[in-house]
């Protein structure tokens, strides 16, 4: 009975060792790789568990040859930049994260550690496009100029580094939404240039504007970009026509309520004289 424990004894040992040693010898591998890109400045991003091992990126576009990247050879963390790599914008591009030991002579025989490949990505097509900034200058009581600045993009050329309108040229519009103060009917105006006049407005009324850019021929997800901030106008009118309709209410509910005193007063009023002159005429001497 006591040998038998022992084996037993032996054997879960033996079952926790074989365990330990597999947790041990697992090889971690990126995982959740995935593209983030802003305004074409563009990063890759995947998910591991901690280690000693180190991951390398490489690139292909267009199914082509894969290329190394400087910056991104046997580095310990979960990222790495492709901006200045993916500067040919309007081209398909997959990238390969591989697992690596340090100080490992590949050469020697050694089975080829796990690797990730990311999805397909095109900057032309899946870039997200910032908020933009903008002014609004009124050139009469009906009429303002929107005036847009390009954000600029994370390609440079030639020592330039260059703006969404010299990525899309004509393919980028701004949509341009107000409305009145106070009000929730939005209207649309959509500019193809940087510079948008928007008339028809009422006069002396307060408006307020939001701004987007968007591409055409783009996906859906990604043809328009993130709305800027609200910037409104002030409004020039004054007296009675800055009322809001609750306050005409109210207005003409104690403009009506006085009526009704006054007029109530005055038939008390009318009443009480003729009651004093019948008392009297009733009351003098035949």
């Amino acid at each position: 009975m006591a040998s038998l424990k022992t084996v037993l004894y032996l054997g879960l040992c033996l079952s926790a060792w074989i365990v330990t040693t597999a947790d041990g010898n697992i090889v971690p591998k990126a995982e959740n790789v995935r593209w983030v890109s802003l305004d074409f400045k563009t990063i890759l991003k995947w998910t591991t568990t901690p280690s000693d091992y180190k991951y390398t990126v490489q690139y292909s576009s267009d199914n082509g040859d894969w290329l190394d990247i400087i910056d991104c050879i046997q580095v310990s963390g979960s990222e790495c930049d492709l901006t200045n790599n993916l500067e040919d914008f309007d081209r398909t591009f997959t990238a390969d994260v591989k697992t690596e030991a340090e100080n490992v002579d590949y050469d020697d025989g050694l089975e080829e550690l796990p690797h990730t490949y990311s999805p397909q990505f095109n900057p032309y097509k899946d870039s997200n496009i910032s908020a933009v900034n903008f002014t609004v200058e009124a050139v009469d009581e009906r009429t303002v100029i929107v005036n847009i600045t390009d954000p600029l993009t994370g390609i440079h050329r030639r020592g330039k580094q260059l703006s969404l309108r010299d990525v899309f040229k004509k393919e980028l519009n701004y949509k341009i939404s107000y409305y009145k103060s106070e009000s929730t009917n939005k209207r649309d105006n959509i500019s193809e240039s940087s510079t948008a006049e928007v008339s028809t407005l009422d006069a002396g009324q307060s408006y307020c504007f939001m701004v987007a850019a968007s591409i055409r021929n783009r996906p859906e997800s990604t043809k328009q970009g993130a709305w800027s901030k609200q910037k409104c106008t002030p409004g020039t009118t004054k007296g009675l026509q800055e009322l809001s309709l609750g306050a005409w209410v109210g207005a003409v509910f104690i403009l009506l309520t006085v009526l009704i005193i006054i007029v109530t007063v005055t038939v008390l009023c009318c009443r009480c004289c003729r009651q004093r002159n019948t008392s009297q005429q009733s009351s003098a001497p035949i």
